[in-house]
């Protein structure tokens, strides 16, 4: 045997036993990290599944633990949730068809594209105290319902149009055309060929936006969710509480009874986080089948 096929056997064994080491340290950290979520999430379980019931999803906020819910704040993040839909979803997914399907391309639609890129990546608070300013003050919303919405869709938005216009990247070009060659307009080509086709992608990003918006306590601290609502919201301008406001609040006071009560609605708001993704899961595999 020669020299360089020794060589390149010790280089084969070498390169063989650090793609081992390699696989090792990130199965090691994998499992560390999701050993460190399985506690998180038992001790979660363990402390606030006592607190789990009707009385704790039907009852107002109180100054006592035992007599404590979370109905204003259940309430308000479904409000929220709509309202920051209604907002959000057609303007995201408008923009994107106009970025892919009518817009030229030029040094302006690329510095609007890397904008919407980069504002995906801005922590949330700036959203907040962009609200704040533009929605709360400016505009004069007051602390309302409707400030804490078109807030939050501003923080959507980015997700929305990404992932709208990555679903309409992927329909393929030989569609459009033959729809074209057909007698149909551009606009119609859109509507009845391309979008239906990157529906599902588009519906994904869509709730995975709105996942995060449930989730997301310091933009609507900015704006003025209040920790205590003694009543549900009953217009647009009505003040309003979210469960992220209303376990953060509960999280920072001394007695137990609170913490047990931000346990439990840690273990609804993670219900209804996984419902939402099951939720985007079930309508991108039926959609799909369908199209195929």
């Amino acid at each position: 045997m020669s020299i360089a096929a020794v060589e390149a056997m010790r280089w084969r064994a070498r390169e063989r036993r650090r793609e081992r080491i390699f696989q090792i340290v990130a199965a090691t950290l994998v499992l560390f990290a999701l050993t460190m979520l399985s506690v998180l999430l038992l001790k979660i379980l363990l402390d606030g599944y006592a607190r789990l019931g009707v009385s704790f999803l039907t009852e107002y906020a109180s100054r006592r633990p035992e007599q404590a819910g979370i109905k204003a704040a259940l309430v308000g993040s479904f409000y929220l949730m709509l309202l920051t839909a209604a907002f959000a979803v057609p303007i995201g997914v408008g923009a994107a068809i106009y970025l892919e399907e009518f817009a030229r391309k030029s040094r302006w639609t690329r510095l609007i594209e890397i904008n919407i890129t980069n504002l995906a990546g801005v922590p949330s608070v700036i959203y907040g105290l962009l609200g704040l300013q533009v929605f709360v003050r400016t505009l004069a919303m007051e602390r309302s319902l409707l400030a804490g919405a078109c807030t939050m869709a501003l923080l959507a938005l980015p997700v929305i149009i990404t992932a709208a216009r990555e679903g309409l990247r992927s329909v393929p070009q030989s569609l459009r055309e033959g729809s074209l060659a057909l007698g149909a307009t551009r606009w119609q080509t859109v509507r009845y060929a391309v979008l239906p086709v990157a529906m599902p992608t588009v519906l994904t990003g869509v709730i995975l936006s709105l996942s995060r918006v449930v989730g997301e306590t310091a933009p609507l601290l900015v704006v003025g969710a209040f920790a205590y609502i003694a009543a549900l919201p009953n217009s647009l301008f009505a003040p309003f509480t979210v469960l992220p406001v209303q376990i953060y609040d509960w999280i920072s006071r001394p007695q137990p009874g609170f913490h047990q009560n931000a346990a439990a609605g840690i273990i609804v708001l993670l219900a209804l986080l996984l419902s939402m993704n099951a939720v985007a899961i079930y309508m991108r595999h039926r959609l799909s089948t369908r199209l195929l």
